[in-house]
């Protein structure tokens, strides 16, 4: 359904003529009970998770303080069904797709939106990672149709998503498309109509979606972190904007409002981090940017489910006028699965929040898959299978990705001396710098249940680590230039930066930066080859294309000059792993900290 066809359905002569079209009474109404149940099961940052994930990515802190493994579809299933009754709708908060491993990937995440519509969601915000691709690829995704460069997937013409893709904030820039909106409402006049797009603008996706259960309609209002444009390539985005969170969830509880939708949620891929290894099930979120909207969106709405951070924690807030609301996340991956239990007044079909009841599931992997979806997993990997199981290198021991007191990791650090390897030739390089937010897993020892063997490190495990198919490039920066770069990794700064993101050098280049610096003066030090960089100095500098565009407010890699653009990120990672095999883990001691 496009945005103008949603607007249609909702507005068109309804609010001008002053009736309801989604609250009419069913002929029943007189029977109908005082409360009736509603049951949400909730899923977020799923990222095409299909195979159970593997390392710290496919463990989870229980209820009861123990680390279990957790995640995979098939597992996913099983715990939905045994969640789901007759009042239940399935939802979700965002990234579902994006930044896959290789068994999703490979076709454009068609099988992880074909396995959420097996397990039932009806309705899921967008996240920035529906976004990788561009908006008119999501719109593939949610529509239809083969792929426009890599045709049909082995299943066929893809049919579209049957569940709602919804993000209230994400409009058009252009003003123009607002002409349009009108006159998809069949050329109404009404004020409250014209009023509402005005404070809205023109959506680019459904901004709502509304689900009846059990006599009454929820509606669910989507929202995507306002800071996509800074995480996401920005060629496929450029004709979008992503206004503030509040705002726009302030507008459409409004419009929901107009059409008699009273009980009201928020699926919002923006979220807060936590206090470590806490129960999923404890209020361990550290108040930042999922708690402002969760606390300033208006009082009329009654939870928020929230992501993007992958963290678990059920919380409950104040709303502006000081009643409590729930406001929740689910982890990542699968792995858990946030149950909402409720009440709805059928006569003001509004949530009675004295009655909402919510658990964090854990996805555990000691019930029995789900055997309809471990087959259908199964298929799509033995279709991908050639490319997957193909030995990209080996390694002496785990090289992970979790951050030393520098910022730096083993495998960031491995994946910038490949980057820097790969863009020699060509372009010149003469650093690499690689963001930690593209390294998306760990490499492990063991071998996988594939039975690869100890240490190979498979093609599939290699593009799981690195999946966004990045366009190496490099631009000449001054000395100068490249300690503004640096310096952008810490808070502080005019690009509002919410937290530091270190940047993983390659071998040759060092520097030190101090934590109790002012911003602006936190770097000193810089090396290449141990020769000491001076300002003037114009250094080849080698990032994926998402940096060089000045992606995680990276701002200052757009001053950049004379770009050269090389082989795609994977194929770099993919060449490092196949270089003086087995592999060791680099050191992270390219960066000095002092105080």
């Amino acid at each position: 359904m496009t945005s103008r066809s949603f607007l249609r359905l909702v507005l068109a002569g309804a609010v001008a003529s002053g009736a309801v079209l989604f609250a009419t009474l069913p002929a029943n109404a007189s029977k109908a009970p005082n409360t009736v149940p509603v049951r949400l099961l909730a899923l977020n940052d799923f990222h095409g998770n299909l195979e159970p994930p593997t390392g710290s990515s496919g463990r989870m802190v229980d209820e009861n303080g123990n680390t279990v493994d957790a995640g995979g579809a098939a597992y996913v299933a099983t715990h939905m069904k045994a969640l789901a009754d007759g009042n239940t709708i399935a939802v979700a908060q965002g990234d579902l797709i994006g930044a896959s491993p290789l068994t999703s990937a490979a076709y454009h995440d068609e099988p992880s939106i074909e396995f959420l519509d097996k397990v039932g969601l009806k309705v899921a915000a967008v996240g920035n990672h529906e976004f990788d691709e561009g908006y008119t690829e999501l719109r593939r995704i949610m529509n239809g149709g083969c792929h426009p460069v890599d045709g049909c997937s082995p299943a066929g013409t893809w049919k579209g998503a049957k569940f709602d893709y919804v993000g209230a904030n994400v409009l058009f820039k252009n003003p123009n498309e607002k002409t349009d909106a009108l006159a998809a409402l069949g050329g109404s006049n009404s004020p409250q109509v014209k009023q509402a797009l005005s404070d809205w603008g023109v959506p680019a996706l459904p901004p709502v979606s509304i689900q009846w259960m059990n006599g009454v309609p929820i509606g669910f209002i989507g929202l995507v972190t306002q800071t996509t444009p800074n995480i996401v390539g920005s060629e496929g985005i450029k004709d979008l904007k992503f206004v503030d969170e509040v705002k726009a969830a302030n507008v459409a509880s409004k419009l929901l409002k107009l059409v008699g939708v009273k009980a009201q949620v928020i699926l919002v891929h923006e979220g807060d981090q936590v206090t470590a290894n806490q129960s999923p099930d404890a209020c361990s979120a550290v108040p930042g940017a999922g708690n402002r909207i969760a606390t300033q969106v208006d009082a009329e709405i009654d939870l928020i489910l929230s992501g993007h951070s992958h963290q678990a924690y059920l919380c409950k807030v104040k709303d502006p006028a000081g009643n409590e609301r729930v406001y929740s996340q689910g982890g990542s991956f699968g792995r858990v699965i946030t149950q909402i239990d409720m009440k709805v007044n059928a006569k003001t079909r509004d949530i009675d929040r004295a009655s909402v009841v919510a658990d964090n599931h854990v996805v555990t992997r000691t019930v029995a898959a789900d055997p309809e979806i471990s087959a259908f997993v199964q298929t799509w990997k033995d279709r991908v299978a050639p490319v997957a199981n193909k030995t990209a290198g080996t390694i002496s021991a785990d090289i992970t990705n979790a951050a030393a007191p520098s910022g730096e990791s083993p495998l960031g650090n491995l994946i910038a001396d490949g980057q820097l390897a790969g863009t020699k030739t060509g372009g010149s390089a003469q650093i690499a710098l690689m963001n930690p937010g593209g390294v998306r897993a760990s490499l492990t020892y063991a071998t996988s249940p594939a039975n690869e063997g100890d240490g190979v490190v498979t093609y599939g495990e290699a593009f799981t680590v690195q999946p966004f198919n990045n366009l190496m490039q490099v631009v000449t920066l001054t000395g100068a230039q490249l300690k503004t770069v640096l310096e952008q990794q810490f808070p502080g700064g005019p690009n509002n930066q919410a937290f530091a993101k270190i940047l993983q050098p390659s071998a040759n280049f060092t520097y030190t930066y101090s934590r109790n610096a002012a911003w602006g003066s936190k770097v000193s030090g810089m090396t290449i080859d141990g020769v000491a960089v001076t300002d003037a100095q114009q250094i080849r500098v080698a990032a994926n294309n998402f940096l060089v565009g000045g992606g995680d407010a990276f701002l200052a890699f757009r001053d950049g000059t004379d770009l050269w653009s090389g082989p795609l990120d994977i194929d770099a990672f993919v060449e490092q792993l196949g270089r003086d095999n087995p592999i060791a883990p680099p050191a992270t001691n390219r960066i000095t900290v002092v105080d």
